[in-house]
């Protein structure tokens, strides 16, 4: 029973959410229109049932005592102290007696008060005033309609006079004097109801638009962090959901833009990075061969390394202006097969490099001859020309430099250790070359980490290596 209540409330639930989104969908002079005549039929309707009650509506007032249309007691006080001085006409012809009857009427009779008298005994008419109103009471009009409802109040007592008694009739009708106001009333307090819900339409729909404005004049002024509000499906509802549309468009492309501003910025400074550590290794190897100490063999040697880094430092170039011709959100890597004696032959070149600046280097290489990685050559001369600059940079020549290459578990792992500078930390490095160095190992679908250990800093990476199968 309970669960059979519940799921009849939520089915009314359901399908008056469904109303509602219906209607917020409709067109606004749609919803104007339906509102129109929704509000018509209420303040008509309030007007006939105002209308219909007006009776009720003048009790009411008469039994609170704030208004006193006619006091019967007070008139008939008044009809029986002057009564005993005048004398009904004889019969409706009698002029002279009506004349002589004329000032008890003027005392009674006014606009909306009125008196006849008859007979007692043949109930024959003698004379009386009619007031004023009824020549107002024209069929249709408002107030015959009015009077249908408010009714007259009529009272027939017998009234002893100075020849006789008689019967009077009086009547009043001074509750029409409550019509009109009321009238009047009526019509302002059903227009008030009309306008009310037009007013609170408009409200909200001037509301919904200045929400829509104030998103506008913040998107104006540079703010695009601030959703546009939702307005609902009809027009302006469409306006904001566009306009917030436009906004996230807005904010993504100059986000996009901001991020491809900064990763050009992160290129030229990496590319200028790289391409001093080929040129203080190029420059290095010409200071010695100036000094003329070494012999034509190793003269010679130390050309071919030249070249070497001459080629390194025309490949980094060519690839700036790849770069710069064509830019692509992500550097990617060229990966081949490569063997890992060329990988070997790349960390000997670095550390001969360092021996010549002073650092004593142990290596300590284990690979298969024909052990082989996929790998971006150019790419992974960049990485340990980076950390072998950084050596240089940060690296205590007291301390042996450790470089270590061994496969473990499938995987190919190099090793770098050296003792850090005492005033390394003095050192002003914005760590480019790092963040560099990590995003092209993994682009390797590599590992990179570093850790400091007792002023010992080790870098670690770590390669998949190709798995060769004989069958």
């Amino acid at each position: 029973m309970t669960k059979g209540v519940k799921h009849g409330k939520s089915r009314v639930k359901k399908a008056a959410m469904a109303a509602t989104e219906k209607i917020g969908s409709w067109k606004i002079r749609t919803k104007m229109i339906l509102l129109l005549f929704v509000m018509a039929t209420i303040s008509i309707s309030l007007f006939a049932f105002l209308w219909r009650h007006q009776a009720d509506a003048a009790d009411l007032l008469e039994r609170a005592g704030i208004v006193t249309w006619f006091d019967s007691g007070e008139f008939l006080e008044k009809a029986e102290t002057a009564a005993k001085y005048y004398n009904v006409p004889e019969s409706e012809d009698d002029e002279e007696g009506k004349k002589a009857f004329e000032p008890f009427l003027d005392l009674l009779v006014d606009d909306y008060t009125g008196v006849s008298i008859y007979g007692l005994d043949d109930g024959l008419y003698r004379y009386g005033r009619t007031p004023k109103i009824l020549n107002h009471f024209i069929f249709g009009s408002i107030l015959a309609s009015s009077q249908s409802i408010l009714g007259e109040q009529y009272g027939d007592i017998p009234m002893k006079f100075a020849n006789g008694t008689y019967d009077m009739i009086y009547y009043s009708y001074n509750r029409s004097k409550f019509t009109y106001p009321y009238v009047i009333a009526s019509i302002i307090l059903c227009v008030a109801v009309f306008l009310s819900g037009i007013l609170i339409f408009i409200g909200r729909m001037m509301k919904r638009v200045s929400a829509v404005k104030d998103s506008i004049v913040r998107m104006s002024v540079g703010d695009l962090s601030s959703p546009v509000p939702s307005c609902g499906a009809d027009e302006i509802g469409i306006v904001s959901k566009e306009l917030d549309t436009l906004r996230q468009t807005l904010q993504e492309n100059i986000r996009r833009e901001s991020e491809s501003r900064q990763a050009n910025q992160d290129l030229i400074t990496a590319m200028s990075h790289d391409l001093r550590t080929p040129l203080t290794v190029l420059n290095g190897y010409l200071e010695v061969l100036k000094l003329k100490r070494a012999d034509p063999g190793a003269r010679e040697k130390y050309v071919d390394r030249c070249l070497e880094k001459a080629a390194d430092i025309k490949a980094l170039t060519d690839r700036m202006f790849e770069y710069a011709l064509v830019y692509e959100e992500n550097e990617t890597a060229d990966l081949k097969p490569l063997p890992i004696s060329d990988l070997a032959e790349c960390l000997r070149e670095n550390c001969e490099f360092i021996r010549i600046a002073g650092f004593t280097v142990e290596e300590k290489f284990e690979y298969g001859a024909e052990s082989e990685m996929y790998g971006d050559k150019v790419m992974l001369k960049r990485i340990f020309s980076n950390l072998f600059s950084n050596i240089l940079k940060y690296g205590d020549k007291k301390g042996e430099v450790t470089v270590q290459i061994c496969p473990e578990c499938g995987r190919l792992k190099i090793l770098i250790t050296n003792l850090i500078k005492k005033d390394a930390a003095d050192t002003e490095s914005n760590q480019i070359g790092l963040r560099s160095v990590r995003k092209m190992v993994e682009m390797h679908q590599g590992e990179l980490y570093t850790f400091v250990e007792t002023n010992i800093y080790i870098v670690g990476i770590v390669f998949d290596m190709i798995h060769k199968y004989s069958g």
